[in-house]
């Protein structure tokens, strides 16, 4: 092996050294005052760049975590995390904030930040070019967001942001009721009729005055007519007559034949 001569050695500690240099290495934050690092950060804000109003609130609460800025700061990450597309961050932003300030004026805006975030957070890539059913999707996160709204209008009914919240609350359980009547479906299609009829009876007690009742009314109707289960199968029919007199399950079940 040849050794390496020192006429070499010299001039790439040169540019390692230099390397360590380089400008985007130097953090021209070190000597910002509080308010400067605020107001930059509010300023990246207005102007949509989220992802450097995120790196000057979290320079801020690591320097000034007690500081005047510090709780307000701590707010507008939640929503910076939210906007970035950074649910996980700001849903764990939100939950922390929440359990240090309980009481903190706007603490209702973090549990409403916390609920568009689970509300969101099913939205990847794929999903932005190749929509899909909300329906046909796990329904953990819309469970989680439902129950973030539901906090937020239980603890806070005059907060501005109820009104959306409960909106948002409204769309989140039907989804979530039609979810169930899709696996009821999906069971009938493999002939698992009780766990089908069990299915769609949870959404009947559970989802009433949604719009997937009536179908998961069908799925019991026809599942206990198929079992033998008669007396079952007709008062689910009865009911769905009651409430969707034109459903096409009702001629689909009086017609069925079970063999």
């Amino acid at each position: 092996m040849r050794a390496v001569k020192p006429a070499f050695i010299l001039p790439l500690l040169l540019i390692l050294a230099s390397c360590s240099l380089l400008p985007e290495q130097i953090d021209t934050t070190k000597n910002w005052s509080a308010s400067k690092l605020y107001s930059e950060a509010k300023a990246s804000m207005s102007s949509g760049d989220y992802e450097t109003a995120i790196k000057y609130y979290e320079k801020l609460q690591a320097r000034y975590p007690f500081g005047r800025y510090a709780q307000q700061a701590q707010i507008d990450l939640i929503y910076a995390y939210y906007r970035d597309d950074e649910p996980a961050s700001a849903i764990a932003a939100a939950d922390r904030f929440i359990k240090l300030h309980p009481r903190h004026p706007y603490v209702d805006y973090a549990y409403y930040l916390k609920g568009l975030a689970n509300f969101n957070v099913s939205k990847g890539l794929f999903e932005r070019y190749l929509p899909q059913d909300p329906t046909q999707r796990d329904p953990g996160a819309a469970r989680q967001s439902f129950q973030d709204f539901s906090e937020l209008a239980r603890r806070f009914p005059n907060s501005k942001y109820t009104p959306d919240a409960v909106q948002r609350m409204t769309y989140l359980r039907n989804n979530l009721a039609q979810y169930e009547v899709n696996v009821a479906n999906y069971y009938m299609k493999r002939s698992a009729y009780v766990a089908a009829a069990n299915r769609a009876k949870y959404v009947v007690e559970n989802y009433d005055r949604s719009p997937a009742v009536p179908d998961a009314l069908a799925v019991m109707a026809k599942a206990y007519k198929i079992m033998g289960l008669d007396d079952l199968s007709s008062d689910a029919l009865r009911v769905l007559e009651l409430n969707a007199p034109g459903h096409p399950a009702i001629a689909e079940v009086r017609n069925l034949v079970v063999k």
